[in-house]
């Protein structure tokens, strides 16, 4: 099994508490810096990002989201551990069509340096 096959990705959803514990961990860090698991050259997928005013989802590109514009943005950590607390691996992935913020038809972005459990607990570790 593969990152672009469905069965590789855990569909247990995240729940409240790391929910919470991630919107803590991103409104912690400097504007326009927050969780970027992967930093490299080019396309680097999704990251979560401190706003002046929230959190936002964005693509990254060589390591960065400066400048990115949302796919979409939360301004107080109830709707945003709302979200975040039925999302799991596989809904970030973008394999759930009942979640259109993240669920794409396009076999190279499902699954393509997407928002994994596995990072965003790394990303909160001592937070």
């Amino acid at each position: 099994m593969r990152a672009g096959d469905p069965g590789f990705f855990d569909r247990t959803p995240w729940g409240e508490a790391l929910a919470a514990r991630v919107w803590r961990a991103v409104r912690a860090c400097r504007p326009d810096d927050g969780h970027i698991a992967h930093a490299h050259r080019d396309y680097c997928g999704h990251g979560l990002v401190r706003t002046a005013s929230g959190v936002k989802l964005c693509e990254i590109e060589d390591g960065f989201a400066h400048g990115k514009p949302a796919i979409v943005e939360w301004k107080d950590e109830a709707s945003f551990v709302a979200f975040f607390a039925r999302q799991s691996d596989w809904s970030c992935a973008g394999f759930d069509p009942a979640e259109p913020v993240f669920f794409t038809g396009d076999c190279w972005a499902r699954g393509n340096q997407r928002l994994r459990r596995a990072e965003v607990e790394r990303f909160c570790g001592g937070r």
